[in-house]
Order: C-alpha cells, then sequence, then structure tokens
C-alpha cells in the first residue's frame, strides 16, 4: 500500500473526526463557500475538462461516455447549484430516531451519526466530484475519491475549488480528498480498507468496475451493478403519455443508470399504439430489437436475442417485448431486471398499484419516465449513487442514507438486577 495514501487515509480519519461534531452552520457556510468556488473555478475547471475530453476523443470512446465525461458552463453551474441545494436541506445529523421510556425509569434514544469516512471509485463523471463531496460533508462524513484516468484532470480542478471553500469556512480542507492517479492499485487498498481509516465504499462506473468492487470490498459497500430499467405500457396506457415516457426514458440521456433499457407493450393495448411507440424511437435515433410481435410493426425492428433482454446498452439501442398483461410484464423485469428503476404507463390505478407494490426494484414509477431515478429529482439535493442492495440503503443515497445510528441512554442510577 502506498504510504501517501495511507496519510491521506489518515487524514480523511481526523478530519471525519472534527466533522461529526461540526454545527450545521458551519456545514452550510462550507458548502455556500464551495458553490462560490467552483463558479470562480469554471475557467480552469472547463480548461481541464477540455483536455481530458480530447484525449478520450483521441482514443474514439464512445458517445455515451463522452457525453458523461463533458463539462459544460450549464454543468458547472449545476454542480455549483447543487451544493447550494444541499446546504438547505435539514442536517441529518443528530436526528432523533425512534424514543422510548423503559419500566426502570431509563430513556432511550436511537440517533443519527455520520458513517465517518468514505471512499468513492467512479468514472467518466467529473460531477460525481462535486456531489459526493457536498453529500458527504452535509452528513458529516469525510470523503476520499478516487476517479477514473479519463476524468482526472477535470475531478482534481473540481476538488481544489471544494478544498478551497472548507478552509474558508475555517474545516479541515483534508475532509475531501482525492487520489491523485488512477493506479488500480490504489482500488485494492481501498476495497481493503485503506489500513482501517474507511467505513464505507461508494463505486460509481461501468459492470466491470462494480463487480470488483463487489467481489473484493471487505468493507460495506453501497452500490448497483447495472441499469437493466423497464417501461411496461399497459393496455389502458393513455397513448400520447405512453409515446411521451417512453421516449423520454430512453432517449432523455442515454448513458445514464435510469435510462430504459426494455420496453415492454400490453398486446392488448389500443391498435397502433404498438407501432406509434416503435416509429417514435425509431425516429428519434433509436434502434430498436424486437421480438416477433414487434418486428411485424416495422421492418427497421432489428430481431432480438435472449441476450439483449438483460442487457445494459448506454446507448441509443433499446429492446422492445409484447407480453400478455402485467403478470408477464413483471415475471419478465423479476427474471431480466436489475431491481434498479422500473415504471409502468397506464390509467388503471388498481394494476398501478400492483405494480408498485410486487415489483421488487429500489424506484418504482407509475406515468413517469425512469429518468427520475436521480437524488436531486428526489429532492434529496444529489446522490452519490444509486443503491439496489437491500440493507441500510436503497435507491438515491442521499444525505440520510450517509448516516448511521446509536443508541444514548439516560438514566438515574439504575442497576441492572442479578
Amino acid at each position: 500500500m502506498s504510504t501517501d495514501l495511507l496519510d491521506m487515509g489518515q487524514a480523511a480519519r481526523r478530519a471525519a473526526a472534527t466533522l461529526a461534531l461540526a454545527p450545521a452552520g458551519q456545514k452550510n457556510a462550507a458548502l455556500a463557500a464551495m458553490a462560490r468556488a467552483i463558479r470562480a473555478a469554471q475557467g480552469a475547471i472547463l480548461a481541464a475538462n477540455a483536455a481530458d475530453l480530447a484525449d478520450a476523443t483521441a482514443r474514439d470512446l464512445k458517445p455515451s461516455f463522452i457525453d458523461r465525461l463533458t463539462l459544460t458552463p450549464a454543468r458547472v453551474e449545476a454542480m455549483a447549484k447543487g451544493l447550494e441545494d444541499i446546504a438547505t436541506l435539514p442536517d441529518p445529523v443528530g436526528r432523533i430516531l425512534a424514543e422510548w421510556d423503559r419500566p426502570n425509569g431509563l430513556k432511550f434514544q436511537r440517533v443519527a451519526v455520520p458513517i465517518g469516512v468514505i471512499g468513492i471509485i467512479y468514472e467518466s463523471r467529473p460531477n460525481v466530484t462535486a456531489d459526493a463531496g457536498g453529500l458527504c460533508l452535509k452528513s458529516g462524513n469525510a470523503a476520499l475519491l478516487r476517479g477514473g484516468s479519463d476524468g482526472l484532470r477535470s475531478s482534481a480542478a473540481i476538488v481544489t475549488a471544494l478544498q478551497q471553500g472548507l478552509a474558508e469556512a475555517g474545516l479541515d480542507p483534508a475532509a475531501i480528498q482525492m487520489v491523485p492517479d488512477a493506479d488500480r492499485a490504489h482500488v485494492g487498498a481501498m476495497l481493503a480498507g485503506l489500513g482501517g481509516t474507511l467505513d464505507l465504499i461508494v463505486p460509481r462506473g461501468g459492470k466491470s468496475l462494480v463487480a470488483r468492487v463487489q467481489a473484493e470490498a471487505r468493507i460495506p459497500v453501497f452500490s448497483h451493478l447495472e441499469g437493466i430499467c423497464h417501461v411496461y405500457v399497459g393496455k389502458d396506457a393513455a397513448p400520447d403519455m405512453a409515446r411521451r415516457v417512453v421516449l423520454n426514458a430512453k432517449m432523455r440521456r442515454t448513458g445514464i443508470c435510469g435510462a430504459a433499457e426494455t420496453i415492454l407493450v400490453d398486446k392488448a393495448c389500443r391498435l397502433g399504439l404498438l407501432q406509434s411507440l416503435v416509429k417514435t424511437l425509431l425516429e428519434a435515433g433509436c434502434e430498436v430489437r424486437g421480438d416477433a410481435g414487434v418486428r411485424e410493426t416495422d421492418v427497421r425492428v432489428k430481431p432480438a436475442t435472449e441476450e439483449d433482454w438483460s442487457t445494459e446498452y448506454l446507448d441509443a439501442i433499446v429492446s422492445m417485448k409484447v407480453v400478455r398483461g402485467v403478470d408477464e410484464a413483471m415475471a419478465h423485469i423479476a427474471r431480466h431486471g436489475s431491481q434498479h428503476t422500473d415504471a409502468i404507463v397506464t390509467e388503471d390505478k388498481a394494476e398501478a398499484e400492483r405494480f408498485l407494490r410486487e415489483v421488487d426494484s429500489a424506484i418504482v414509477l407509475h406515468n413517469a419516465s425512469t429518468q427520475f431515478a436521480d437524488g436531486g429529482e428526489f429532492g434529496f439535493g444529489a446522490e452519490i449513487g444509486i443503491a439496489t442492495g437491500k440493507l441500510h440503503a436503497r435507491g438515491p443515497v442521499g444525505v440520510d442514507q450517509l448516516t448511521t445510528f446509536k443508541y444514548q441512554v439516560r438514566g438515574t442510577g439504575q442497576e441492572r438486577p442479578v
């Protein structure tokens, strides 16, 4: 293990001890200062990003990857605004989650406390740097960031601004640090807990990264392996709404984990709706791979293979299938989905409630795009990732999910009987 990396972990541990006790006002002042620093450093951040993009373009990386990597003035402003939004959230630290009294007079409270030091390992998304740093700060945690090689310059420029904001508010800049290079050995050290200095790992990236983290981590992990998201169009779907929701769910941004990858359409849908959905997607530049029922609607539809039903494209490609009702749709989702985000479009409220109740995914929507799978859209200010596990955190991981709890017990001299 690198001595420098271990030193960073130890510095983060010391900063976390201070942050855990920092008053809400000081943390909010730091977030506001960080937002100002991001805006002031926009030129340096965009210049660093331009260098990253030049390398990525020279390597002929996929357009969806380039889109995730790209920063614009609007996206830099969104990072700054996200930090300000996080500052407006209630402080999650010190919340009384439950309280009760016992017959012996002891008073019990379950109180929210920070997790400690959180390691975030991510690829090609420079905006994660600001989101993760801000969320960790608000929840009283220190953050140790390990960005991918593709966005290293961009992320480093953002961290410089974040640390300026911390210092301005009188907090330790070591509360948000970035591993200075993309050596893969650093990932292994972080997954092992970095000498006991890390409490949690959050990976954000491709399937291979997340699979490695899940297989090798020796400390707790919040993650999702894939975002194989579905939209099921029921027989009572309003045609115009179905077209709009399906198009947005697939094509708004194809490279994000909340993008729909499979569209399921009830065989009993209104005449022409299936054909209209296919045409809408094709005309938007989306490749459609369908079963026999879908291929009958348009000669441009390519045959779907069994592998397509379990593929996260992260591109302008979608698989489509005709199903016989909500039972077959839910069975397909259970078999091929990744428990990330799934949606139903229908005016049948009973069918919608059944879908919401029975589909076992972190996020389930009725008459809304899967691209709302985002912490900002949930009112969390931002997110550090989407968790699809079932323990502690599930769905968008915001400030509340970045706390754990302890019990505070107050007595008046009670002794436990022999």
